[in-house]
């Protein structure tokens, strides 16, 4: 979804580690498997436009996002080529999958469609889900033998399977959102506004290496029975539940933590809830293993709050994939039959939401291992009482 305390993370005067640059082998060996995937899905190729597809498999993201045509074509058959616009040739010839692809030109004033109609053959390819409609359309006005699908419909795990580079990054991640909810454990919310905890949020994911705020979710009393509500001017009061649910991107790579913390004594009804949700979670994570299907997942975690009599007030999936982006394929639903595999990283997150009253969801990111899961945050699943 989406004052201060000592963090136990480094000291400031020792500067985390900067993980290594993906290369152009790794980005070779990505479109490879992007080809074989697309020819084992009966497909002709992958047609990628700017978004987290092109990144993923070129490390190339043009500066800014226009209505001028950048596409990649990998056909399942022969080399990768990337048409550009002409003034953005430079900047693309700086991408670390320069060197392996075929650059081709366009300018301003020429049919950008000419340039890249040679590269498809007749048949049907998956296209990225941020494509224009324009480029689609211009395509299919030029090229009748093609059709295109949906890069999530045709190739939904092609981002799925994360490698030890990609899950390291993940998990520095994952490690400077549970710094910052430490951190956040230590200042006062009774008295303040949503918004201005939210603040102190994305300040902390800033502070500890985060480039991209995506999300900063504060839902105080009635309004943490709202699993969409991010924040607003409501004023914290002394009993409320506080939900927490905050990430972004961390050397290109997401973070997505939740706790639900309380200020002042909880009743008894709401630790009953927040112990409840703490042992969803608990079953979703020991149901994680290889050949296990995504939605198998989501019916444990549910199973533990429908038995307990709130299975109505459950109203989400139980999780999303994790990686460039904070939502992505694999998603822990009912249907979702793609077996987990390792390298796989997704959220768990089950939650009750109490409509007028409050609400509680406990996150964290999972990967899977080669014989069960491994959680991406180390934060306690707890009640925490702040002031």
């Amino acid at each position: 979804m989406g004052g201060s305390t000592t963090s136990d993370g480094p000291p400031a005067s020792t500067p985390e580690p900067v993980p290594a640059p993906f290369t152009a082998d790794d980005f070779a060996a990505r479109m490879r498997r992007a080809a074989r995937s697309a020819a084992d899905a009966g497909l002709a190729g992958l047609v990628v436009t700017p978004g987290p597809d092109l990144r993923y498999l070129t490390g190339y993201l043009p500066v800014a996002i226009t209505e001028r045509l950048t596409m990649l074509v990998i056909p399942v058959e022969g080399d990768p080529s990337l048409v550009v616009p002409k003034l953005e040739r430079p900047d693309a010839e700086r991408a670390a999958a320069a060197p392996i692809l075929r650059l081709l030109d366009w300018s301003d004033g020429e049919d950008p469609y000419v340039a890249a109609a040679p590269l498809l053959e007749p048949g049907r390819y998956a296209m990225s889900d941020s494509a224009w409609a324009m480029h689609v359309l211009g395509l299919q006005d030029r090229l009748a033998t093609t059709s295109y699908v949906s890069m999530t419909t045709a190739l939904p795990m092609l981002r799925a399977v994360k490698d030890a580079d990609e899950l390291a990054r993940l998990a520095a991640a994952g490690a400077a959102a549970d710094a910052t909810y430490r951190e956040i454990l230590g200042v006062r919310f009774a008295g303040r506004t949503e918004r201005e905890v939210a603040a102190d949020l994305a300040a902390g994911l800033v502070a500890h290496g985060h480039s991209q705020v995506d999300f900063t979710v504060v839902g105080s009393g009635p309004n943490g029975a709202d699993p969409h509500h991010e924040q607003g001017d409501r004023v914290i009061e002394q009993g409320d539940m506080v939900v927490l649910d905050f990430g972004g991107l961390k050397h290109g790579y997401g973070s997505d933590t939740t706790r639900t913390v309380h200020v002042g004594e909880p009743t008894d009804e709401e630790r009953a809830v927040h112990a409840l949700v703490v042992s969803a979670q608990q079953a979703g994570f020991e149901a994680v293993r290889p050949g296990v299907p995504c939605q198998e997942i989501d019916r444990v975690a549910r199973a533990v709050i429908t038995d307990a009599g709130y299975g109505e007030y459950f109203i989400h999936r139980v999780g999303h994939g994790i990686g460039l982006t904070t939502h992505e394929p694999p998603y822990m639903v009912e249907g979702e039959e793609t077996p987990l595999e390792p390298g796989m990283c997704f959220s768990i997150e089950p939650g009750v939401y109490l409509p007028g009253r409050f609400g509680v969801r406990i996150e964290d990111i999972v990967t899977v291992t080669a014989d069960g899961g491994r959680r991406l945050n180390s934060t306690p699943h707890e009640m925490a009482i702040v002031r």
